[in-house]
């Protein structure tokens, strides 16, 4: 495999593909196998509908000059934005973390696009393939980089770092994600510092969130910029933050009002906020960036349906986040308050004990009116007058079929896999 060449072919085209449904035209097309696919069976298909180039690695689907035999597509799509990365030699954001990578993603990229041109990963694209295909839509126009790195299993992290070389990193928060892939906590902590690890044996430079305890103590090796609530070590200081239900942050001498929903958001403003400072982008144009993002694919967006206003929350949930978006409902001003919550998902043997606690959480709190859905919470159901138990989705619809709820303020929370934006049917 001769990556100067691929690369060279790369740089002729406008785009990169991996899937045939999604060619444009100019684009170079990888046939990178799946679990129940061979992509090189479509490499005909994708010079048919455009691309330019087909790189491919089984002999049999080879087509004429235009085809790129290689050992593996997978590995020639990573090496191929490992050498692009260092084509470039542009300025590249990491991050990381158990609750809140998209979302804070997307605000580092509002704020900093008020002063660069930036690109940052479409969408959650952020795995082993993800990652390469953000690395490779980056080009000689790009500014900053901004690339969101996920993983559920140790040495995720240190390989997407090795291929991104990462010159900024900010991990989130270690929360309770992917417990059955990491092991427990410790392993979730472990696994996100390694970013950690690549910033400090690369000289790099880690944002910290001085809130929490335990990148205060990862950082003491780090060269960092900080911010922080009330912090007099923070580079930024966050005078003030409240949330009912949208997140308000006093800073810079300006009040910013966002549309996002929930105290567990304004870590991820905060954030944003101090990589656009560390940037230095004007902090009129911070405040604008930030008041201007709106939330949308089920992630904390404020709804109104017939008498209701509903914190559509879907998108994901771990016991972290879960909790979290629970203390905060909770604290609203709002009267006739109902949560429906789904089943967190990927906990292992953990998933008992998470669920019990979330239940535990939430009987003995006889203000709010909770539904429980889906088989985890249903095995770990009690007999509160507050709560209600449901194993399937079905049932749960069956009973807002015949029962029907009005002027109340509901928060839906649970795994994508649950798919609890359903509910907004029946409401």
């Amino acid at each position: 495999m001769d990556i100067n060449y691929i690369h060279s072919l790369f740089l002729k085209c406008k785009s990169v593909s991996i899937d045939t449904r999604k060619i444009e035209p100019n684009s170079l097309f990888v046939a990178i196998k799946g679990d129940r696919f061979d992509a090189n069976t479509f490499a005909a298909e994708a010079l048919e509908k455009g691309a330019s180039y087909v790189i491919i690695d089984n002999k049999d689907y080879f087509i004429d000059q235009r085809t790129v035999l290689v050992e593996d597509s997978l590995i020639t799509l990573q090496e191929l934005a490992k050498f692009h990365r260092a084509y470039l030699k542009l300025p590249i954001i990491a991050l990381t973390g158990s609750n809140g990578k998209t979302t804070t993603k997307e605000l580092i990229n509002v704020v900093l696009s008020k002063k660069y041109k930036t690109k940052a990963t479409i969408g959650n694209l952020n795995n082993h393939i993800g990652v390469p295909l953000t690395l490779l839509s980056f080009n000689s126009e790009t500014e900053i980089g901004i690339v969101e790195m996920g993983a559920n299993h140790k040495k995720e992290i240190e390989f997407l770092c090795e291929l991104a070389k990462p010159d900024y990193g900010y991990i989130t928060n270690f929360g309770k994600a992917h417990l059955e892939g990491f092991g427990g906590v410790e392993g979730v902590i472990e696994a996100k510092s390694e970013m950690y690890q690549y910033l400090f044996e690369n000289d790099k430079l880690a944002f910290i969130n001085l809130e929490d305890p335990i990148q205060v103590e990862k950082a003491k090796i780090l060269k960092s910029f900080a911010f922080g609530i009330n912090k007099d070590n923070s580079n930024v200081n966050i005078t003030a933050v409240s949330a009912n239900p949208f997140v308000e942050i006093n800073c810079l001498n300006l009040i910013i009002k966002s549309h996002l929903i929930g105290l567990y958001n304004a870590n991820n403003i905060n954030a944003a906020l101090t990589i656009g400072k560390y940037f230095e982008v004007e902090d009129s144009a911070i405040k604008e960036a930030l008041e201007s993002y709106i939330p949308e694919n089920n992630r904390s967006q404020l709804l109104n349906k017939g008498t209701n206003q509903i914190i559509l929350d879907a998108y994901n949930a771990n016991p972290s986040s879960m909790a979290v978006a629970i203390e905060n409902f909770i604290q609203l001003d709002n009267a006739n308050k109902i949560m429906i919550l789904g089943d967190m998902f990927e906990l292992g043997q953990e998933s008992p004990q998470e669920h019990k606690a979330i239940v535990t959480m939430l009987c003995n709190d006889e203000k709010v009116k909770c539904y429980f859905i889906g088989k985890a919470f249903y095995d770990n159901r009690i007999d509160k007058v507050n709560c209600s138990f449901y194993d399937t989705f079905d049932s749960f619809a069956s009973y807002l079929k015949e029962t029907k709820i009005g002027n109340s303020t509901i928060l839906i929370k649970g795994s994508r896999g649950m798919a609890l934006e359903r509910t907004l049917d029946f409401l």
